[in-house]
């Protein structure tokens, strides 16, 4: 199955506040994603956690997800 085969058409990307974030959500967008709702922001007692959620579109999960053809009896 090829990379673009296995990408869900939504993700919840979470973790420390930072670069490190702030770089998978901007990649995420590179390969297609749209911000879904606005990002999520809490505190563990030690360090800033965010989230944001992504969501391919339709064009593009249509694009990447093709269904298998259909079995004929025979």
């Amino acid at each position: 199955m090829s990379h673009l085969q296995e990408r869900l058409r939504y993700r919840l990307v979470t973790g420390p506040d930072g670069t490190e974030f702030y770089a998978r959500v901007s990649n995420l967008l590179d390969e297609g994603y749209e911000l879904y709702g606005s990002p999520v922001i809490t505190h563990d007692g030690e360090r800033v956690i965010v989230a944001q959620a992504v969501v391919l579109p339709p064009y593009e999960a249509v694009r990447i997800r093709k269904l298998p053809p259909p079995v004929h009896d025979e």
